[in-house]
């Protein structure tokens, strides 16, 4: 019984891990083609990635070249964690 309601949250997490991912793929790339900003879904992206953007960005300076690593850094550290999980808990 407990190892399935385990299992079952673990599945949840690394679902929401793996949406996260491409929450992030999708918000970086509009970034490049500068979408309408009153759009709800591209409100909806800026809220779901902009605080933790921030975040990095005042750990680690991002800007390299004039362009924004903190997607980039947020994707690996995305990684790392659901594989690190997957290690540690299964």
């Amino acid at each position: 019984m407990i190892d399935a309601l385990f299992s079952s949250i673990l599945t949840v997490l690394f679902s929401i891990i793996f949406l996260y991912k491409w929450v992030v793929i999708i918000s970086a790339l509009l970034s490049w083609v500068r979408p309408d900003p009153y759009n709800p879904i591209v409100q909806m992206l800026y809220r779901l990635t902009e605080p933790v953007y921030a975040k990095i960005r005042n750990i680690i300076p991002t800007t390299f070249g004039g362009m924004d690593l903190a997607p980039l850094i947020l994707i690996f550290a995305l990684i790392f964690l659901e594989t690190f999980l997957q290690k540690v808990l299964m």
